[in-house]
């Protein structure tokens, strides 16, 4: 066995332990889905921390509050009230955007994006998130087809 002693001064060991866990991250299987939900690099936060709920009952995009959260596949949940919150947890895949809450053109075209919450449509009554507005109007000119092509995506992309 060859072993080295090898000693780094304290800043020194904080850069090699942030350098490794770059590269962790920069090379994990599926580093770009983080599984079945989009959520915030620090915190867990599904879909930008805006409430899910409030997409169908408000009818526009409303930031969530930490004071009402909820955990569901493995991400946290924010809500403006407590009732949004009760309703979501009643019935998650209900309100819960599709594809993970990654951009709905992007899964369409076999990869995933992050998403402006302010770039939505429900459909169906399903809600549909995209990455910016330019992408939305893009989306929204052949909605039914990006959908199609979405939903067949979809499966292989959430294994990733």
């Amino acid at each position: 066995m060859i072993s080295a002693d090898i000693r780094l001064p304290a800043w020194g060991r904080a850069s090699l332990i942030l350098a490794i866990l770059a590269l962790v991250l920069a090379v994990a299987p599926g580093a770009e889905a983080a599984g079945k939900v989009n959520k915030s690099l620090f915190g867990d936060v599904a879909i930008e921390g805006y409430d899910a709920v409030a997409y169908f009952e408000d009818d526009k995009p409303v930031e969530g509050s930490k004071d009402f959260t909820f955990e569901w596949m493995d991400a946290t949940w924010r809500f403006a009230s407590a009732e949004h919150r009760d309703l979501f947890e009643a019935d998650p895949e209900k309100y819960a955007p599709q594809y993970g809450g990654y951009c709905a053109y992007a899964v369409s075209q076999g990869s995933t994006a992050g998403i402006d919450p302010e770039a939505w449509s429900i459909v169906d009554g399903k809600l549909y998130l995209n990455y910016n507005q330019k992408i939305q109007k893009k989306w929204e000119a052949d909605r039914d087809a990006f959908i199609e092509a979405a939903d067949e995506n979809w499966p292989k992309l959430n294994e990733e």
